[in-house]
């Protein structure tokens, strides 16, 4: 059996969540939940210059996240750092 990782959302982050419509917010949430039992999943992409930094498409939206990998006594984080729209490319800006 795979072993959780945790999950911190950035308060940024949590912080655009108001602005979802609830269908878009479910969504979203559902692939940061799956991301939990399964960091590295067939979709993610690697970021450019990002030591463990990666990508994962929901939709319209692009969630960004670092991995970091689980130590002896701890179990995995994914932190999630970065939602937007993948269209604008504003999701990579300040980066």
């Amino acid at each position: 059996m795979k072993e959780q990782h945790f999950l911190l959302i950035d308060q940024a982050v949590a912080k655009i969540f108001k602005d979802f419509a609830p269908k878009q917010y479910k969504q979203i949430m559902t692939k940061i939940v799956a991301l939990a039992s399964n960091p590295k999943p067939q979709d993610c992409v690697e970021l450019r210059g990002h030591t463990d930094g990666y990508r994962v498409d929901q939709g319209e939206y692009r969630i960004l996240y670092y991995l970091v990998a689980p130590s002896e006594n701890l179990p995995g984080e994914v932190q999630i750092f970065r939602v937007g729209k993948r269209n604008d490319g504003e999701v990579y800006r300040n980066l």
